[in-house]
């Protein structure tokens, strides 16, 4: 199997990030802190998956130390491999309540169903704790070399003698025991009460907590509210723009000296009827014919009255004038009426005229005034009685949209009521809602509660019925183990010293040839003159006996199916130049598969571009 290449969407530091590797040696240098363990833990995640701890072991468990550091809803990515001949991407998303997987064959263009069959072959057969053991390789913890000691010797001792790292017959004997003596004193006799009992009020409580009234509809009435209030505000908003447009029109029509469309109206028709009456005045005065007509009847009545007087004063002059003679009298009576028609005649027209005049006077007056006050200019035209119409028209629709505003104002004070008593509605639906949360998670509090402990009385009383089940069962295991510890030394023992020492002559460029683990699990290097115990050795060597030791148990637990990428975790602290180019030299010649190296030195690809050895760098 062959890691073609890495998309992070999201894990620990890394987000959107791509890496690529290639068949062979692969360097992946980093400095402290670039992620290199990240790297690591994620192509192991992605064989394997990442599970998150309960209680306090979740705090520093692998799933919480690698959540993403930016967009924490994105926890996931894939990792494209090659099996067999065929490419397969692994897609993973690693949040806990969303995870997910699939595997698609590129090769084929589809989506293979992840079986333990399917798993086994792209991961040869390993299980998470044989690969943590074997396939990635770190470097011994120990600080001492006396520690480092202790250390080898321990992990070649539970190879020895059960063929796994993490099982240790010793520990695990010992554990056994412990165990039977512990379910010697774990029967309890008010389990079953106490269990009963809790098992009647998480009953109650499942079903209190079932009620329609403890639904949550918290996240409802607040975004409810929201919307009502941002309705609100846009009414407040419109209904202020919309007073301030109404005032101003209002003030307009007020400084104009008119409150409504009707008040407009009676001043146009009032302003006409001037006109009118002012156009008739001046047609009238305009007439000349009236004021000679009104001089011709004084003159006739001036005429007639000093008639009658002659007739009067001196009748016989008359007498003498007029043939055939007449009675004086008659005749200066008749020129006596003549006279006083006359003057009234002339007294009713100059009275007409001088009313006309008068008349005009007003109507010339008070259009003046109108003109000046909307028109800016006095004159009297029948341009100015147009503009003026024009001007009212102009009132009439201002008056018409001042009233249509002041409507929609208060229909928009209306709504702006109705929606505050909305959000007043919501504010104290959502306090009733905190309320009922808050009871409910005390209900849920103390019913998590009541589970923990009906749980740990559950398994108290699954222990109780089994319990000699039980002990017969630790009985077994402990010699079951005896037997398998004695089987698997005698055959995997011979292969691990085999194995492990063709490997050292290798790594340590001959310097030692074999190893050899006797029946006490003491480790000697063999020379040619005598065999060196490895608490003689340096530290370094120490370091290349470990690594031998697990390319070893990663050949024997692989077998002979297509073998894993051997990946190395900063596993060459210890080893000096020479030593870290005779090893690198050897390894890739001894492990005929892709091998990838984190490492945060660059003496690494430095000493592979010395020594022309082929490799691929990745810097992160």
């Amino acid at each position: 199997m062959k890691i073609l290449s890495l998309h992070i969407d999201g894990f620990g530091k890394f987000n959107n990030m791509d890496i690529s590797f290639q068949d062979g040696l692969n360097v992946v240098y980093g400095k402290n802190e670039a992620g290199k363990s990240t790297l690591h833990t994620f192509i192991k995640g992605m064989l394997f998956g990442i599970e998150k701890q309960r209680g306090r072991a979740s705090k520093n468990d692998t799933y919480s130390k690698y959540e993403p550091w930016r967009n924490s809803g994105t926890y996931e990515g894939w990792m494209r491999l090659e099996c067999e001949g065929q490419v397969y991407r692994i897609e993973r998303r690693f949040q806990k309540g969303n995870k997910s997987l699939s595997i698609i064959n590129e090769t084929l263009g589809r989506p293979e169903e992840p079986t333990k069959a399917l798993w086994d072959k792209l991961r040869c057969g390993l299980s998470e704790t044989s690969y943590s053991n074997t396939i990635s390789i770190g470097q011994l913890k120990c600080a001492t070399e006396e520690g480092m000691v202790g250390e080898l010797r321990n992990y070649i001792a539970n190879l020895n003698t059960s063929g796994s790292i993490a099982l240790n017959i010793t520990k695990a004997s010992a554990y056994l025991k412990s165990q039977r003596r512990e379910f010697e004193n774990q029967m309890v006799p008010e389990a079953a009460r106490s269990y009963t009992s809790l098992l009647g009020e998480i009953r109650k409580i499942e079903q209190e907590i079932s009620a329609p009234q403890y639904a949550n509809q918290l996240t409802s009435f607040r975004s409810k509210k929201s919307e009502v209030k941002k309705e609100l505000e846009g009414r407040q908003k419109e209904k202020e723009a919309l007073l301030e447009k109404t005032v101003k029109g209002r003030q307009i029509l007020l400084n104009s000296q008119f409150s409504d469309q009707a008040s407009v109206q009676k001043y146009m028709n009032d302003t006409k009827i001037l006109y009118s009456g002012y156009e008739s005045a001046r047609e009238a005065c305009s007439r000349r014919s009236r004021t000679v007509f009104a001089l011709l009847m004084l003159l006739v009545m001036a005429a007639c009255g000093g008639s009658a007087a002659l007739c009067l004063a001196a009748p016989e002059v008359v007498q003498s004038i007029v043939s055939p003679p007449v009675p004086m009298a008659a005749a200066a009576g008749v020129l006596a009426v003549f006279s006083a028609i006359s003057l009234a005649l002339a007294i009713l027209l100059f009275g007409r005229s001088s009313r006309f005049k008068k008349e005009l006077n007003t109507s010339t007056r008070l259009l003046q005034e109108i003109f000046a006050r909307h028109l800016g200019d006095s004159s009297i035209s029948p341009e100015a009685m147009t503009a003026l119409e024009e001007k009212m028209a102009e009132f009439l629709r201002l008056s018409k949209a001042v009233e249509q505003s002041e409507e929609t104002l208060k229909q928009l004070t209306d709504e702006i009521s109705g929606l505050q008593s909305r959000e007043e509605g919501c504010t104290e639906e959502i306090e009733k809602q905190q309320r009922i949360q808050w009871e409910l998670e005390q209900k849920l509090a103390h019913l998590d509660e009541c589970k923990t402990k009906a749980e740990s009385l559950k398994r108290v009383l699954a222990e109780n019925e089994r319990l000699q089940e039980e002990l017969d069962a630790i009985d077994l295991a402990l010699d079951t183990m005896t037997a398998l510890s004695t089987s698997i030394r005698d055959s995997f023992g011979l292969y691990l010293n085999k194995t492990a020492s063709e490997l050292i002559a290798g790594i340590t460029g001959g310097i030692y040839t074999s190893m050899s683990i006797d029946q006490n699990l003491d480790i000697s290097m063999n020379t040619p003159t005598r065999l060196v115990p490895i608490s003689q050795v340096s530290s370094g060597t120490m370091d290349q006996i470990y690594l031998a030791v697990r390319l070893a148990a990663a050949k024997l637990v692989q077998g002979d199916g297509e073998p894993m990428p051997l990946i190395f975790d900063d596993s060459f602290v210890l080893y000096d130049d020479e030593r870290l180019k005779v090893a690198l030299k050897w390894l890739v010649k001894a492990y005929d598969n892709q091998i990838i190296i984190f490492t945060c030195h660059q003496r690494e690809a430095q000493l592979l571009t010395a020594n022309q050895v082929k490799y691929h760098l990745v810097s992160i």
